[in-house]
Order: structure tokens, then C-alpha cells, then sequence
């Protein structure tokens, strides 16, 4: 009997040490494979910035896009002053907005083609001569100027009339926060004001073309963005949706950056990790209902979305309709500027386009950069900005540029 009954206790404890095994194995969450990047090409740069608490990342991307351009026609390395477009920007939207019955954007966002009409118009400053900081504070921060200057656009509207006084009004608030712009400087033992500093840049704004890709309006014409940070009402180039792609790879490989403007709401979207992809969910492997994902929600980590940044997984095959139909149910949103500056491949071959990000350096592992799929591209690019040298020729027969 005393037999038997050891036998069955020594079943009972073989039987348990799988399940053992198991529920300790269910304990410690697998290895992410992760995303392993190899460099295609990689065009050189000016440090990151952080544009902080404003809505100016059309101001941060362009100019870092130009900073580039300086470095490829061997201009060497310039620091350009952000603020002082963003200020000139800021005196333009106020009177656009006399002009439209207050109805005009006072907000902070803005596109491109904003940099390209100051520099024109109003010339460029280095950063050591114009910081746009004049308040207590080492970073960026327009919420209460933006409250100001929603004020101050008030009053002409109502008295129908833009005096000299009004003008000096807003000047005086912007030179507050802002700082005095500047008539004359000294850079580098040379005396400039701000038209003379631009020209001895040697950059022509004509020479740089801004180019969409939507089927609302014909290919090969310009037309207009429909978004509301276009309030200077500029129209963009339209090509299809695969040559969008073959310009952006054909400046990329021949040494020209690439100012990219788009949709960075998505889900996809990860700064912190480091990429911008855009899933096919369907097929992507579900977590809901698996220890792992019960076990990461009490740690308060969103498994199933970070699931998605683990490894390169499959993504949705964009064609110019699913494009489109983004757009205009709104999914796709112009809220994003950033500087494309290169190229890498995954592990699996798929392409990604190296992304200068203005939202500082230590808010991500990677230095401020992330990776964009082409898939995510695709879907979610609103515009880009090149130089019409960086299109390849038969397109530009195409576009008559």
C-alpha cells in the first residue's frame, strides 16, 4: 500500500512540472526582434532643434531643409534663425487676416512655402543674432503671445481700419515676446542686414518646387491644398502617387533633402520608438485576449498597439485611390513638417526614409530621428519641398518645370 501510494505522489509531481514550466515560462515576455536598419544613403545635416511649445514645425523642418541645401552647394554649416521667419510669418497673418474680415488663420502652423515668402521678401538672420526668445524661458513658448496677438487682430476688423497705430500695436507685443528684429548685424566680421545676409547665401527660392500627389484635381497642373494651414492660398504641383515616390528616391540618391509635410495622428506613428509605419492590421497577429497582453495591461502598457513596434510586420499596399479616399474622409490630416534626409532598409528589404524630427533630442532613443515606411509615406504624405533639380528630368518635362 505504502508503494502505491508513492508511486501516485510521484506521478502527480511529474505531471505538475510541465505546467510548472509553463506558467513560469508565461512570466517573462519574449525578446522583441526589433527593427534592424541598414543605411542606404545618409546626406548630411545640421543638428537637431526642438521647436517646443509651438506650432511652428513648418518653420523648423524648411529651415533645416535649407540648412542642407547650404551644405550640399558647400556653403558650409549655418544656423538659421527660425524666429525670425516665424516673426516676420506672424506679421503676415495679421494682416491676411484684416484683409479676410477676421477670418483668417492667427494660429501658429503655417507650410513651406511661408520660409520661401520671408526669405524673398524680408531676407534671413543667423540664430545668434535673432533667438525669438525674450521672456523668461530657455525654449520656445507662444501660448500667451498666441493669446496677444488673437487680441490685437480684434480691433481693425472692428474699427474697418489698419492705422499705423494698430501696426505698432502688434509690433510692440511681438518685440515683447519676441525681441527687436534687428535692422543691421555683424556675422563673422561682416556687416549685413537681412536682405544682404540672404544674398550672400546664394539660395534662389525659385529653384525649389513643392509637389503633392491627390486625383481631385488633373496630374501634371497645380492646384490647391485644401488644408487650413495653407491660408496663403499656394498652389503645388501634382504628379501620381508613384512618381511622388520616384522623386522623393531620385533627390535622395543624388544628394538633395527632401522637406516633407504630412500625417503624423496615425496610429503608426511612434516618435519614441523611432518609425512611422503603416499596418495592415488584419493581418497583423492579434495579442487581445493572451496572457501577454493581461499581463502588460496591469503594467499599464498598451500591448497590443506596442505589439505593432516590435518587429517590421506587413503593411497596407497604398495605391492613389486608398490615397485619396484618405483624404477626403479626413483620415489623412496636414498637422506635420519634417526634414527627410536619407534611406534605409529592415531586416526584410522594405524601405524607409530617414526622418530629421524638430521635437528636440531626448524625447526618443535615435537622437530625434525615426524611420518612415514607404507605405507609410505613401498614405500620408501631404506635400514635399525639393529642389527642381532633385526631380528627375522626365517628370519635370511633365510638370514644365
Amino acid at each position: 500500500m505504502m508503494k502505491k501510494t508513492v508511486l501516485i505522489l510521484m506521478a502527480i509531481a511529474v505531471a505538475a512540472m510541465p505546467m510548472y514550466a509553463q506558467k513560469s515560462k508565461k512570466q517573462a515576455a519574449p525578446e522583441p526582434e526589433g527593427y534592424k536598419f541598414t543605411t542606404v544613403v545618409s546626406l548630411p545635416v545640421t543638428p537637431v532643434k526642438n521647436q517646443s511649445a509651438t506650432g511652428t514645425c513648418w518653420c523648423f523642418a524648411t529651415t533645416s531643409f535649407m540648412e542642407s541645401e547650404l551644405l550640399r552647394m558647400g556653403k558650409g554649416e549655418y544656423d538659421l534663425a527660425e524666429m525670425y521667419v516665424v516673426r516676420k510669418t506672424y506679421e503676415n497673418r495679421l494682416f491676411d487676416n484684416y484683409l479676410r474680415r477676421g477670418k483668417g488663420n492667427l494660429g501658429q502652423g503655417s507650410l513651406s512655402p511661408s520660409w520661401l515668402r520671408v526669405f524673398r521678401e524680408n531676407g534671413i538672420v543667423p540664430q545668434e543674432v535673432y533667438s525669438g526668445i525674450n521672456y523668461d524661458s530657455q525654449l520656445h513658448n507662444h501660448s500667451e503671445l498666441q493669446s496677444y496677438i488673437d487680441a490685437i487682430a480684434t480691433v481693425p476688423v472692428k474699427m474697418r481700419r489698419l492705422s499705423e497705430e494698430s501696426n505698432e500695436v502688434a509690433n510692440a507685443v511681438l518685440d515683447i515676446y519676441m525681441g527687436e528684429v534687428p535692422a543691421t548685424f555683424t556675422y563673422k566680421g561682416q556687416s549685413y542686414t537681412p536682405k544682404t545676409f540672404a544674398a550672400s547665401l546664394g539660395l534662389n527660392m525659385d529653384d525649389y518646387v513643392h509637389i503633392t500627389s491627390f486625383s481631385h484635381f488633373p496630374f501634371y497642373t497645380e492646384g490647391l491644398l485644401e488644408v487650413p494651414d495653407n491660408w496663403e492660398m499656394n498652389r503645388f504641383h501634382n504628379v501620381p502617387l508613384d512618381e511622388l515616390i520616384q522623386i522623393m528616391d531620385y533627390a535622395l540618391n543624388n544628394g538633395y533633402t527632401v522637406a516633407w509635410d504630412g500625417d503624423v495622428s496615425e496610429r503608426g506613428f511612434s516618435h519614441a520608438n523611432g518609425v512611422a509605419i503603416n499596418p495592415d492590421l488584419a493581418r497583423v497577429e492579434s495579442l487581445a485576449g493572451t496572457d501577454r497582453a493581461r499581463f502588460e495591461a496591469a503594467q499599464g502598457a498598451p500591448a497590443a498597439n506596442q505589439a505593432l513596434f516590435e518587429k517590421p510586420g506587413p503593411e497596407i499596399n497604398v495605391t492613389q485611390e486608398i490615397r485619396q479616399n484618405g483624404y477626403e474622409t479626413y483620415v489623412t490630416s496636414d498637422d506635420h513638417l519634417m526634414h527627410v534626409t536619407g534611406i534605409v532598409k529592415d531586416q526584410n528589404g522594405t524601405k524607409y526614409y530617414i526622418t530629421k524630427n524638430s521635437w528636440g533630442t531626448d524625447r526618443n532613443p535615435h537622437g530625434g530621428y525615426l524611420n518612415m515606411s514607404e507605405s507609410y509615406v505613401r498614405a500620408k504624405t501631404v506635400f514635399i519641398l525639393v529642389h527642381k533639380d532633385a526631380v528627375p528630368e522626365d517628370i519635370r518635362s511633365k510638370m514644365g518645370i
